[in-house]
């Protein structure tokens, strides 16, 4: 029998964590943080805050059901925080038990834990090539496969078992033209279906849109539109998206640099992803300035705002958090934003309450402020449903847990396994946070 702990995410976008049970050993997927609920952003330590108030409130994710398991392996699907940002909380529950996942994940995990102030992890940590088939017990192997998402190195996990396949998959979208030039994996996913998928675990964000996500080369022609446009004589830009999307801080530096201005990014976690991201060879900065020093950042904005047409300020904010640079700027704070500027928003609005409160909030100081403001130049890094329906006809899988989203987002996807010949409480189960899912058939 094989057991799925239903962790986090569950209820939620976001705060994400799973196990798979087999045999009495148990494989971790994902130690993610529910970022909406200590109102922090990219920029925020919350490695200062200690696990018990984060659990309190719900901000990660409760491992009590599986604490006194045999866990033989810890995988991390890719590097967003919703992902890997509780790894310092959660991990030393689990001393020494390996943690494998890509290169970019594993060093963005190692960032971490570096900066956790009230733990110490001893966790061996390695970094997976795409294929590699890792041998974790007697029983359990585990495997990455290439993905797209709106950050490198993403993977489809999966736990292969003697009972067959259980394939994670949260968050990814199949785009066939990224700009990074990273494709789906579509031959090992047809094979691993043909082998036998025992579950499909599988991300619910967006299943309820009808229709496929475009590829990021369609975000790349949108921002390529706005800014070469005839006639384009701004005097401020000021462009806002994920500082973990690689792919489109690339494309808005090499935008800068056409339009013969110097992208400048502002901020602490710009800083650490494109940093990181340089080490790998996955982004080229020629041309651009990293600002992360409070002092530096001040001082260089005072200089952006004398000359303003020189510039394109590349800034965290776009979901409105309290503390991001572009909400400080909003409300007065490091620049002078107005009527000179204009706001390019790269990234859609979460999709929480909070978040949308948030990001409401901020468009209102802005328009008050006279800025123009640009908004969805975006393409989602998420499955939306005949993504996800691809996804089921490749694998064939037996049973179908959906994850990754609040409660109307998990029946969504169950309603799109019935279409697909599944039926709910027979071969697609709909769980909740701290539940386990028997998986007998």
């Amino acid at each position: 029998m094989i057991n799925i702990y239903t962790l986090g995410g569950y209820e939620e976008v976001g705060k994400n964590m799973t196990a798979v049970e087999y045999n009495g050993e148990v494989v971790i997927i994902d130690m993610g943080i529910r970022l909406d609920r200590v109102l922090i952003h990219e920029d925020v330590e919350f490695q200062k805050m200690p696990s018990k108030e984060l659990r309190k409130i719900g901000a990660i994710p409760d491992d009590t059901p599986i604490r006194n398991k045999k866990v033989v392996a810890i995988a991390f699907s890719h590097g967003h925080l919703d992902h890997i940002g509780a790894i310092a909380k959660l991990a030393p529950h689990y001393p020494d038990v390996p943690i494998y996942g890509t290169s970019y994940t594993i060093k963005l995990a190692k960032s971490e834990v570096k900066s956790e102030q009230y733990f110490e992890v001893k966790n061996p940590m390695y970094e997976t090539q795409y294929g590699e088939i890792v041998q974790v017990s007697e029983n359990l192997a585990i495997e990455f496969v290439q993905i797209t998402h709106s950050i490198p190195h993403s993977s489809i996990v999966v736990v292969h078992t003697p009972e067959g396949a259980v394939v994670y998959a949260c968050d990814y979208k199949f785009d066939n033209n990224s700009p990074l030039g990273e494709k789906p994996d579509y031959k090992r996913l047809k094979e691993i279906g043909k082998e036998g998928v025992k579950v499909l675990i599988a991300e619910s964000t967006r299943v309820a849109e009808q229709t496929k996500t475009p590829s990021e080369a369609v975000a790349k022609m949108l921002l390529e539109d706005f800014f070469y446009y005839d006639g384009m004589d701004e005097k401020g830009l000021i462009a806002t998206t994920f500082a973990s999307h690689i792919a489109r801080l690339q494309e808005l530096i090499e935008i800068a640099n056409n339009m013969g201005r110097q992208a400048v990014l502002v901020g602490r976690s710009l800083a650490k992803y494109t940093g990181i991201a340089k080490q790998l060879g996955l982004i080229k900065m020629k041309g651009s300035r990293v600002l992360r020093s409070p002092n530096a950042v001040q001082k260089v904005l005072r200089e952006v705002s004398q000359a303003r047409e020189n510039y394109l300020l590349i800034v965290t904010g776009h979901q409105g958090e309290p503390g991001a640079v572009l909400t400080r700027m909003a409300n007065g704070e490091l620049y002078n934003i107005g009527k000179d500027d204009t706001v390019v928003f790269s990234a859609g609005v979460i999709p929480n309450p909070l978040n949308i409160a948030q990001r409401y909030a901020l468009e209102t100081k802005l328009r008050m402020k006279g800025v123009r403001m640009v908004k969805n130049l975006h393409v989602s890094g998420h499955a939306s449903r005949e993504d996800h329906r691809y996804l089921i006809k490749m694998l064939n899988p037996e049973n179908i847990v959906p994850a990754h989203g609040e409660f109307r987002m998990l029946t969504h996807y169950a309603e799109l396994a019935e279409e697909e010949g599944y039926l709910i409480g027979r071969d697609v189960f709909v769980s909740r946070n701290g539940y386990k899912v028997e998986i007998s058939r």
